[in-house]
């Protein structure tokens, strides 16, 4: 064989220069190196390419998550423009094999290659005719030694290999254990000669990637910083079926509703709700629609057990589906409907897409809070919407300056309301609360970092232990589940007091049903006072900014000057205090529903029927979508 000839050619020039077998071989694994020389050199320059263009292909895996066939489309496409084939990084795998299988032959019969009868086998204690299962003793080290130095190679190429540098752990040590194996396992049925030429393949090719790392510096075309932007929000899209378990009957019934969702077509009216809590956002405006024409409500749930399954039991108009968020992703690329109502922000910014299916779809985003949602809520988290409605003028205002900063100007602002507010207050008026002497002060903080519980608990209930009143504190369920053991403490210090920590969440007691409410800067202070119309006390914790560019638009946010509307703010520093703020606010509740109830009309749109006016755009909406379908 002609490529076994000149090879053996090579090895016979090697033992004449050096005039030792071993050495030879030595000699030999350097000049092969020297020959492959340009094959390493493309492989350094395509691994290099290879990460370069990962930051776009990640990206291409975030924007299409879960969409395979688009994803693979995507990334051909990168492939070209970056002049990339991923076969190409065989070749060198397949150099060395036969590289490998020349030598192989050539060490098994050196005297036919090298010309020398009387070869001198002997090499630094070994002889390189050893075979470590045949021979035992000294000859095991053979196996050693070769497993070594792939375990040197391994490590030295997961630093300084560029592309294997940025493998996954499981593939860094994956192929870690597989090399050093594979080399002692070849290496125990191998002559020691080839056994040689193996070591000394990993250790000068250690070498040579710390030359060619020289020559050819990764850090010099490749963002490292992108890269790991990238890798890191491809993470978070991975991790999202991770968060939970599921049972078989909940992937069944994903499956099932997914199919069956796609199996209607002209749909004219989507709703999808994060879980079982947001029904309460769209339940007027389900309800007039329900009750004012024959339109069929599609309604996506991320929560296998939403109450939207029950009442569709009962409901022939409203289909419900259960898909979770990593499903949701897909089936929102696919979207076939006219109009789609969300509470969901941030679309078409993160891995919810808008449809690929349907451009002209109509999105609308119903907040689900009276604050401000230019402070709360990341930037641009409404900027991809076709229709926004806003609760009050502050909204309106946040949205009007958003549009005009960033050209957004076909973005329509709907003056709506906030229909759960309507449902709030008509339930506390139909409720009917004994009068008590005793008055009841409900501390509800946010969970955020720095809340009331993190900062200043204690202090406040030292304050208020012992007076005239009942002090209820209702953490936040995922507080109670963080910090159990701490709240546990908490009732043992303040049991047989008039102080109550209640972290079972059955219990009926309505917020509502306080006479004072101490927050921090959560939402509910403004739902709890427009509803009751009874006084808030805000403790001035550290404030929860989503958007670190929110003086931007010059609009101050609502949940900064609206809290003196409806009620004190109280420094965390003043805490030790704060029994004189609630008695002066309990002896003069008028003072402050005078200005709550002035707040409320003059910062809610709508009051009492934001439902009606919500459920008409909606309606105005899915008629007009209706009208240029058919004119197509």
């Amino acid at each position: 064989m002609f490529f076994v000839d000149f090879l053996g050619w090579i090895m016979k020039l090697c033992y004449d220069i050096v005039g030792n077998y071993g050495t030879a071989i030595i000699l030999f694994t350097l000049v092969s190196k020297i020959i492959l020389l340009p094959i390493s050199i493309w492989v350094q320059k395509n691994s290099i390419k290879m990460v370069k263009m990962q930051p776009e292909i990640n990206r291409i895996k975030t924007k299409y998550f879960g969409d395979k066939d688009t994803i693979a489309e995507e990334e051909s496409k990168i492939y070209k423009k970056y002049r990339y084939n991923p076969l190409a990084s065989l070749v060198p795998l397949v150099a060395q094999i036969i590289l490998l299988l020349g030598v192989v032959e050539i060490v098994k019969n050196p005297t036919l290659y090298i010309g020398v009868e009387n070869l001198d086998y002997n090499f630094l204690g070994f002889d390189l005719r050893w075979i470590a299962s045949e021979n035992g003793g000294i000859a095991i080290w053979i196996p050693i030694i070769a497993g070594l130095s792939a375990l040197a190679l391994c490590i030295g190429q997961n630093i300084m290999n560029v592309l294997q540098a940025e493998q996954s752990k499981w593939n860094k040590y994956g192929m870690l254990v597989l090399s050093v194996g594979l080399s002692i396992y070849l290496g125990t049925f191998v002559t020691a000669g080839v056994a040689l030429y193996w070591t000394a393949s990993n250790l000068m090719a250690i070498l040579q990637q710390w030359l060619l790392n020289i020559a050819i510096n990764p850090k010099k075309s490749v963002d490292y910083k992108a890269l790991e932007q990238s890798r890191k929000e491809l993470k978070e899209l991975q991790d999202i079926s991770k968060t939970h378990k599921r049972t078989k009957e909940q992937i069944r019934k994903e499956k099932a509703d997914y199919k069956k969702f796609f199996s209607i077509a002209n749909k004219k009216l989507v709703f999808y709700s994060e879980s079982n809590g947001f029904y309460k956002y769209y339940k007027g405006i389900i309800e007039y629609i329900l009750e004012n024409t024959n339109l069929t409500i599609h309604y996506i749930t991320s929560d296998y057990n939403d109450q939207i399954f029950k009442l569709a039991k009962t409901e022939k108009h409203i289909k419900p589906y259960y898909i979770e968020e990593k499903k949701l992703i897909t089936l929102m690329m696919k979207m076939d409907a006219d109009v789609v109502v969300m509470t969901m922000p941030d679309i078409n910014n993160y891995h919810i897409k808008r449809s690929y299916i349907r451009k002209n779809t109509e999105y609308i985003y119903l907040p689900h809070g009276i604050d401000s949602p230019n402070l709360t809520m990341r930037k641009g988290s409404m900027n991809n919407y076709d229709s926004v409605f806003v609760t009050g003028k502050h909204q309106r205002e946040e949205c009007e300056k958003t549009n005009k900063i960033y050209n957004l100007q076909n973005r329509k602002i709907v003056n709506w309301g906030y229909s759960l507010l309507d449902d709030m207050i008509s339930g506390y008026k139909k409720s009917k609360k004994k009068p008590s002497k005793e008055k009841t002060i409900m501390i509800a903080p946010s969970w955020q970092k720095d809340n009331i519980i993190d900062l200043c608990l204690s202090k406040i209930l030292d304050s208020l232990k012992g007076e005239n009143y009942k002090v209820i504190v209702r953490p936040h369920p995922q507080q109670v589940r963080h910090m159990k053991d701490a709240f546990e403490k908490m009732k043992e210090k303040y049991s047989g007091t008039n102080i109550e920590i209640q972290t079972d969440f059955s219990k009926t007691n309505s917020v509502f049903n306080a006479d004072l409410l101490i927050t921090d800067w959560s939402s509910i202070g403004y739902e709890y006072a427009f509803t009751t119309e009874k006084p808030v006390i805000s403790i001035d914790t550290p404030m929860k900014i989503m958007n670190p560019e929110y003086k931007k638009i010059k609009v101050e946010p609502f949940n900064i000057w609206a809290r003196k509307q409806i009620g004190e703010v109280v420094k965390v520093k003043d805490v030790n205090n704060i029994n004189s703020v609630v008695k002066k606010m309990l002896k003069d509740p008028k003072k402050y529903q005078k200005k709550i109830s002035a707040l409320k009309k003059d910062s809610v749109y709508n009051l009492g029927n934001s439902a009606e006016v919500g459920a008409e755009y909606i309606i105005n909406c899915v008629q007009t979508k209706v009208k240029e379908r058919k004119k197509k």
